[in-house]
């Protein structure tokens, strides 16, 4: 087994069935007093890349502390509206089990996502998955633009070379992102891109699902 492994959230823990789209335009508008028109791409991205990008096709002025802003107005947000996610959204099928299994064979667990840290914490506390995590470990939207970055800071954080890591994810960007950081990439088909897209994107073991428990744990032990 890996000494640590690193997930990302959405798509592949879990499904918040499109409230996370709705908290974003929510605290676009808070922040800009501009109604949410068109939201940049997401998938595979980070809330940085996505505001600046979103304040763009908006004709606004993208900064640092406009970012700041917005990071702490969608992070209230969803602490306002968790119950809410916890009945539209879902943890993926197999999740909890298979980081119950990894926490069992003493394997450090964290996560890299694009999502601010508050967010994150939300998202995974709705859904009982948090207690398997070291949060402090992880890396967030505001460390970085892409996920080499970030996996290098959870790394650093974590005390871990990246050959003793696994990234688990669910896009290409996970996947060129986790080959770039040096780490070894298992993909999970659940998100908006198919089994050979992630495989023809490099990731070193592609699952369909999590729900096999003795699978995924072969793959990510592989």
């Amino acid at each position: 087994m890996p000494e640590l492994v690193l997930w990302d959230i959405d798509h592949t823990l879990m499904a918040t069935r499109g409230l996370g789209g709705e908290l974003w335009g929510e605290a676009f508008e808070q922040v800009t007093g501009v109604a949410l028109r068109e939201q940049a791409s997401v998938t595979g991205s980070t809330e940085r890349v996505i505001l600046r990008e979103t304040a763009r096709l908006h004709g606004l002025p993208y900064s640092e502390g406009l970012f700041a802003r917005f990071a702490d107005a969608l992070g209230t947000v969803h602490v306002r509206r968790a119950a809410e996610m916890r009945e539209r959204g879902h943890a993926l099928p197999g999740a909890a089990a298979l980081l119950a299994a990894l926490a069992e064979r003493s394997v450090r667990q964290s996560v890299v996502t694009g999502n601010i840290r508050q967010a994150a914490e939300v998202k995974l506390a709705v859904f009982g998955l948090d207690a398997y995590l070291r949060l402090d470990e992880g890396a967030y939207g505001e460390d970085g633009e892409g996920r080499p970055e970030l996996l290098h800071a959870a790394l650093k954080r974590a005390g871990v070379s990246a050959q003793d890591a696994v990234f688990v994810g669910d896009t290409p960007a996970d996947v060129n992102g986790g080959r770039e950081a040096g780490v070894r990439v298992v993909a999970v088909a659940t998100g908006r891109t198919a089994a050979s897209e992630l495989r023809a994107a490099g990731a070193h073991f592609v699952l369909d699902e999590l729900s096999d428990t003795d699978q995924a744990l072969a793959a990510i032990e592989a």
